[in-house]
């Protein structure tokens, strides 16, 4: 199996040293038998007998796995940790003891040290991320919306600090590669949201509003971190939701493709469903610009 950065797998481990088993010891020697005119001293005879530490085998610090089990539990180790501290405070041997595994253990399985785990981290992450965007594409297109935009934002509540890092580009992990992993998921996200729009061949106006919106959807998500997470998870998606339907409705007015979609969504869309209740919300502040027509 090929590792996220492109390199070969390690070698099978190595199986720790096998506990002599008890058969094959040799059975202990019966004490021998004092004479009776031998006198054992009080001190001997209050000394109670040494007792043997248990094997390290035994205490259950060592667990063999197969080469792609140990990979996925120090990724998984890499990933809570980059979740919540940006890359460079984060060791090997952060990530070796959250693993429960060695600092040169890391290093067989990633022998470009803290830098190819980082992207390997970063390679599983943005695969999560992208998959958020998935959604059957059946019913409301607001309803679908916000789905999908439940998980995303799911995602960035969970790794704060590393979600952060990431976007804000504040990290020194940071190189041409990383980058394109996540310029990766923000195309696979633009494309999903089209796929949604049911168009063949999308204009370049409308490419650019989804593009868009996805940037605004990531910038509102660091914001929301910024601003201790405030307002709720739900209002923020519902928030996000309507962004999606005001810069549809804006790049309508200009484009006939889009305002084909426009209109093939809102025909789907229920009276009390988001896109209703915006509508409900905006058409009173509207009333004031009537000179303008």
């Amino acid at each position: 199996m090929t590792t996220g950065s492109g390199t070969a797998p390690a070698p099978p481990e190595a199986t720790p040293p096998a506990e002599a088993s008890a058969a094959a010891r040799p059975a202990a020697e019966p004490p021998a038998t004092a004479s009776p005119s031998a006198t054992a001293s009080p001190s001997a005879i209050a000394r109670p007998p040494a007792t043997a530490s248990p094997p390290a085998a035994r205490r259950g610090s060592y667990r063999r796995l197969s080469v792609e089990a140990r990979r996925a539990e120090l990724l998984t180790a890499a990933l809570g940790l980059f979740a919540h501290r940006a890359p460079e405070d984060v060791s090997l041997d952060d990530v070796a003891s959250a693993a429960g595994a060695s600092r040169p253990l890391v290093y067989r399985y990633f022998p470009g040290g803290k830098q190819q785990l980082y992207e390997a981290a970063l390679r599983s992450a943005a695969d999560e991320l992208e998959r958020c965007f998935e959604e059957p594409r059946s019913g409301p297109l607001s309803a679908r919306l916000s789905r999908v935009l439940d998980r995303y934002l799911a995602f960035v509540d969970e790794h704060d600090a590393g979600f952060s890092a990431l976007l804000q580009s504040g990290s020194v992990a940071e190189t041409s590669r990383t980058n394109a992993i996540v310029d990766e998921v923000r195309r696979a996200a633009a494309e999903e949201i089209l796929l949604h729009l049911a168009v063949e061949e999308p204009g370049a106006r409308l490419r650019m509003m989804v593009r868009t919106w996805i940037t605004a959807v990531e910038a509102a998500s660091l914001i929301w971190l910024d601003e201790e997470k405030r307002p709720s998870l739900e209002e923020l998606r519902d928030w996000l939701v309507d962004q999606f339907v005001a810069m549809l409705t804006a790049t309508a007015a200009t484009d006939p493709q889009t305002a084909r979609v426009m209109k093939a969504a809102v025909r789907m869309e229920p009276a009390e469903g988001p896109v209703g209740r915006l509508a409900r919300r905006v058409v009173p502040s509207l009333g004031e610009a009537s000179h303008l027509l």
